[in-house]
């Protein structure tokens, strides 16, 4: 799924999925292989391959549910 990657007022990572109309902060990043997982504050783990570090934001890319 597309997801959108910002930085809010108080600089903490956010992500937003258009077809759920979901945002959702990034309470967790955990490095996995060839990308991170991040988990949101509802619970949702998201596993993100083949992010630039630094991060350039806003930045929109593909996202897998892994829960």
């Amino acid at each position: 799924m597309k997801v959108m990657l910002r930085r809010n007022g108080t600089g903490k990572l956010v992500v937003y999925v258009a077809k759920k109309d979901l945002e959702e902060e990034v309470v967790q990043e955990t490095p996995a292989d060839g990308g991170k997982i991040y988990t949101l504050a509802n619970g949702w783990e998201l596993a993100i391959a083949d992010l630039a570090e630094p991060l350039k934001l806003p930045q929109t890319v593909e996202a897998k549910r892994l829960n």
